[in-house]
């Protein structure tokens, strides 16, 4: 049994958004797609993208059962998981777990010299509006900045810097991260996420 919308896939997901933003303080939408598939369609053939897709439907489905979301598919190669009553900081973290584990799944589908990879874009009520509309008009966006900024990460929707509230920094540190942030000519924010990033490769391998 699959966990993943797919006929009437937008409506069917505004109408589960809009029910979790009015019964949840906050809920969390995280939207994914696959870096150079078009590419990878055209060097490798459409039966190795095949392959991939199947992949990456059964990594989401996987994640919309063990989490009790609900996933959709929004496109051809894009997916959709909307996670009612999750914070913002906690769906970051969830959406680099999730981009890690398409990562492998793709991986595993194709030759070695052959590469695609898979972006996810995170938004948030109410960080980044108040009604389901918003979340699915943010999400994009969200994913598009992933990609501007290389592709197989996880973006936030621009305009807010993203803070992790439950982190402390010392002044020292914030000092040190603001000069770095002026000589790498980088949003604070950017480089924190690098940071992650290297944080959870360490601990993955």
């Amino acid at each position: 049994m699959t966990h993943i919308l797919d006929t009437n896939a937008l409506q069917t997901l505004l109408d589960e958004a809009t029910q979790a933003v009015e019964s949840h303080p906050t809920t969390s939408l995280l939207q994914t797609d696959l870096d150079r598939f078009h590419d990878l369609n055209r060097e490798a053939g459409r039966e190795v993208g095949d392959r991939v897709l199947d992949a990456v439907v059964r990594t989401i489905d996987h994640v919309a059962a063990e989490s009790g979301w609900t996933g959709a598919r929004v496109g051809g190669d894009e997916f959709a998981l909307l996670a009612p009553g999750v914070p913002l900081e906690a769906a970051f973290l969830r959406a680099e777990e999730l981009r890690l584990a398409l990562d492998e799944a793709i991986a595993a589908e194709l030759a070695d010299g052959v590469s695609c990879t898979a972006s996810v874009g995170v938004v948030n009520v109410p960080r980044d509006g108040k009604t389901a509309e918003d979340l699915l008009r943010k999400a994009p966006l969200a994913l598009h900045s992933a990609k501007e900024q290389g592709g197989d990460r996880v973006g936030l929707s621009p305009g807010d810097e993203m803070v992790l509230k439950s982190s402390y920094y010392g002044v020292a540190q914030l000092s040190r991260l603001k000069t770095l942030a002026e000589r790498t000519s980088k949003k604070e924010s950017v480089l924190l996420r690098e940071a992650l990033d290297d944080l959870l490769r360490k601990y993955s391998s």
